[in-house]
């Protein structure tokens, strides 16, 4: 069965970058990085609020225990990339992609993002608490015990991830199709749960935890 993957926008990024030294850009007043590429890099224990990231790739980074608060990002690819533990905290990501990447507890709580895509990460412990997604595509990856409560979805689409002790809690479900996904438990208030698309063995689980009586 395959499920819908929503349509969204590429990143604008043309095939050749200038290559820079990503850290000299933590020391300046306003910190920007515009048409760049940064590669195999590890940066770690960085601490910057309100950077720019604009038609930018990240191949084989590594950024450890690194805080971007307030991160506006447009046109950016992570490939190969490691995030684990990184605040992106009331970001702005508009065309990103995060594709092969490890994302162990990233957060991105509080905030927006549009047209992005998760292919073939790993997004354990991540935190997505009271964002906002508008067209983000999460693709073959884990979610294993992120945090979605009270987050707000428009269009977005879950094919082939790994949804165990995911909190949906207060985040409504209303159209979206996790038919394809795989979890053992998930944690969901049955309210969240009215229009959600399910398989017939997610169904049966489903009705377990309203208190429902399958009879053989």
């Amino acid at each position: 069965m395959m499920s819908k993957v929503t349509k969204i926008e590429k990143p604008k990024v043309p095939a050749e970058l200038k290559s820079v030294n990503f850290q000299d850009v933590f020391y300046e007043e306003e910190p920007e990085l515009i048409s760049s590429s940064i590669v195999n890099t590890e940066v770690e224990d960085e601490s910057v609020d309100n950077l720019i990231l604009s038609t930018v790739i990240f191949k084989n980074v590594t950024f450890l225990n690194s805080t971007f608060i307030n991160v506006d990002m447009t046109d950016v690819i992570f490939e190969n990339c490691n995030l684990s533990n990184v605040s992106l905290v009331g970001g702005n990501l508009h065309r990103v992609e995060f594709k092969g990447s490890k994302l162990l507890g990233l957060d991105l709580s509080n905030a927006n993002l549009g047209n992005v895509l998760f292919e073939g990460c790993d997004l354990s412990l991540s935190n997505f608490a009271e964002s906002r997604l508008k067209q983000v595509n999460f693709v073959e990856s884990s979610l294993k015990s992120a945090n979605f409560f009270q987050t707000k979805w428009n269009k977005i689409s879950l094919h082939q991830c790994d949804l165990n002790d995911v909190d949906f809690r207060y985040t409504e479900l209303k159209g979206i199709d996790i038919s394809t996904c795989t979890f053992e438990e998930i944690n969901v208030s049955h309210d969240s749960l009215v229009g959600c698309k399910v398989s017939t063995n997610q169904a049966i689980g489903f009705s377990k935890l309203l208190g429902l009586i399958i009879k053989e």
